[in-house]
């Protein structure tokens, strides 16, 4: 671990509540190392990516970043109502067998809840825990005595966590913007969050914890343009007092992330900050009805995918169904950005799921091809999956108004399985085509792959599809 202003402070702990000041300096060479892992299938599916995974956990926040070489960091755990038990059933979904970076933001009990739970699961289960990572801000509450206990009984490495540290997380850029020394605002936790700028090729996340108006105008002072990031996770669950309009600006976000509960006491995402995303034609995902939020960078772009297809449009977004914390599902592509803006505008992305887009995206949405999608996927098939071959299947929607020409075009898997599809094959505006992984005869809505053996897994697979020339044009991963 590195820090490009000084060195970590390792925090002891003292009692039940309390933290102790400096006990010394780590340096860089002697920081927690060592394999952060996970499945080998998700690691292969991460090779080269960065997955930054906002979790449904209703009025609460917690963020999973997985590297290119399966590092895994998370970034809160969740409401002590819940014990971290939508968070630690997450993890468990995805493999994720060690943390080696958990961060917390700040200590308020709706951002640690899980946080003795997952210490003492991954010290006592898994492969334990790298380093804890905390702005060094007490709270005299039951649930961060319980942290802090957690942390002792196990010996984890507790570092108090400023800007200008740097945390190592293989080819990814993590900078710590805040809190600054001395403390904002006489010591408040929400002004003094640990916030994080992810980087990863041209592409950036913004971490901002529940920073408010003091913290983000002193980031705005500090760092300026540098703020700017694709993708801004929205401050304090979407809290009137974070995400100004000049911290906005600074950021310029292609989309934005807010997790919150559908049915939140304090009215978040308040109205005044969703006209504020919606003023400049900000794309904003709802944990609430979007539910889990996956964003996929391979450096130059970023796969927006999701539980639920829902609206994008600020204002729209309490038009969509409630998804509640802990729902199972697949996440689907609904979008793709590009790379961080450099003239300060935000938008850039193109939306699978029909919202507006701004004028730099017309040329690429009037592709027909861009308005093909995964309308469903059905992996596990009824009874034996290798005596029901055409039970699992994937389908194809033509969501466009033109029809598609998909002549040599292939569907892949994970495992490079491919199937072409035929030639003069064409999949009208509006219709949908399944692709069944058995044998049979073709028709205009259903065709077959002709394997002898199951193709999709079960555990969770990746859907590739490429235009006869081998490019890319649509991913979509499930679990």
């Amino acid at each position: 671990m590195k820090r490009t202003g000084g060195a970590f402070k390792i925090l002891l702990v003292v009692g039940i509540v309390f933290l102790a000041g400096c006990a010394g300096t780590v340096p860089a060479e002697q920081a927690p190392e060592g394999p952060d892992t996970v499945d080998e299938g998700t690691v292969e599916t991460a090779s080269g990516t960065v997955e930054v995974h906002y979790i449904n956990v209703g009025q609460s926040v917690s963020t999973l970043v997985v590297g290119p070489e399966g590092e895994t960091m998370l970034v809160d755990t969740g409401h002590y109502n819940d014990d971290g038990e939508y968070v630690l059933e997450y993890l468990r979904r995805h493999d994720v067998t060690r943390i080696g970076h958990l961060v917390t933001s700040h200590n308020d009990a709706d951002h640690i809840g899980g946080n003795a739970a997952i210490i003492e699961y991954y010290e006592t289960e898994a492969e334990g825990i790298g380093a804890v990572y905390d702005p060094g801000i007490a709270a005299s509450t039951q649930t961060y005595g319980e942290y802090l206990d957690a942390i002792e009984e196990h010996d984890v490495t507790l570092y108090e966590t400023r800007e200008g540290d740097a945390i190592s997380f293989g080819e990814v850029d993590v900078d710590v913007l805040g809190p600054p020394e001395p403390y904002l605002e006489n010591a408040a936790r929400n002004e003094n969050s640990i916030v994080l700028r992810l980087t990863h090729g041209e592409t950036s996340f913004l971490l901002s914890g529940d920073a408010e108006d003091d913290q983000e105008e002193y980031l705005i002072d500090t760092y300026g343009a540098e703020l700017g990031s694709t993708v801004l996770k929205a401050g304090h669950h979407g809290s009137s007092s974070s995400s100004s309009g000049p911290f906005i600006d600074a950021v310029a976000p292609q989309a934005v992330v807010v997790s919150s509960a559908y049915d939140s006491q304090y009215g978040h995402p308040t109205e005044e900050v969703l006209q504020r995303f919606a003023d400049r034609s900000i794309p904003t995902y709802w944990t609430a009805t979007h539910g889990n939020v996956v964003l996929v960078s391979d450096g130059n772009g970023v796969s927006v995918r999701t539980q639920r297809d829902a609206p994008t449009d600020p204002l729209a977004l309490r038009d969509a169904e409630p998804i509640e914390p802990g729902t199972s599902g697949e996440v689907v592509e609904r979008m793709r950005l590009g790379s961080d803006p450099v003239d300060g505008g935000s938008g850039g992305g193109t939306d699978d799921g029909g919202d507006d887009t701004d004028e730099e995206n017309e040329t690429t949405s009037a592709d027909p091809a861009a308005a093909l999608e995964v309308a469903a996927i059905n992996a596990d098939a009824e009874g034996d999956d290798g005596e029901n071959l055409n039970d699992e299947y994937v389908v194809f929607e033509n969501a466009g108004e033109e029809p598609i020409d998909l002549s040599g075009w292939t569907v892949e898997d994970e495992a490079a399985h491919g199937y072409a599809f035929p030639q003069g094959f064409t999949l009208d505006a509006g219709a949908t085509v399944t692709l069944r992984t058995g044998s049979g005869t073709d028709t205009d809505s259903e065709l077959y792959w002709g394997s002898g053996s199951p193709i999709w897994n079960n555990a969770g697979d990746t859907v590739i599809l490429s235009n006869a020339d081998g490019e890319h044009v649509l991913e979509v991963s499930y679990e």
